[in-house]
């Protein structure tokens, strides 16, 4: 007695498994591949936001570092007119022309001191204001993961 015939050969069956299995592992290579490609993205970004946060640091730092010769300046100019004011109010209690050359380096120094320490305070509350966590990264890379979660 024949058996039944279903429409399919061995050979269609072993042909149709084939390409279920070949078209399985390109899937599988495109998977590896897009994941490659994801990560190697996500890579690029955070090395442009590594960068922005270093230069912007880096501008930080050099205007900590400009306000701090101010203030250096002014604290030398200050020093200089404590010195010619303490000598003069030694040498006499009028005013001669060493006194007003010390209010001139008070003032002056002053002046010198004030606009540094502003600019120094200024740049350190900015860069305390900085998050150093690269945050559109973390964002990618927490969407990422929810994604693969739900294909997964």
């Amino acid at each position: 007695m024949a058996a039944p015939k279903t429409g399919l050969t061995r050979t269609d069956n072993e042909l149709a498994t084939r390409n279920d299995t070949e078209g399985l592992t390109s899937l599988i290579s495109r998977l590896g591949e897009d994941v490659m490609q994801l990560f190697n993205s996500q890579l690029a970004l955070f090395k442009v936001e590594i960068k922005e946060e270093a230069n912007a640091y880096a501008r930080g730092i050099t205007m900590i570092a400009i306000g701090g010769v101010i203030a250096t300046i002014g604290f030398a100019l200050l020093n200089v007119a404590i010195a010619f004011a303490v000598s003069t109010l030694f040498a006499s209690a009028n005013f001669s022309q060493p006194a007003s050359y010390a209010l001139g380096f008070v003032v002056t120094g002053a002046f010198y001191l004030l606009v540094g320490a502003v600019v120094v305070m200024l740049m350190k509350n900015r860069l305390a204001d900085r998050n150093l966590v690269p945050k559109r990264t973390v964002d990618e890379l927490r969407k990422d993961k929810q994604w693969l979660k739900n294909e997964l």
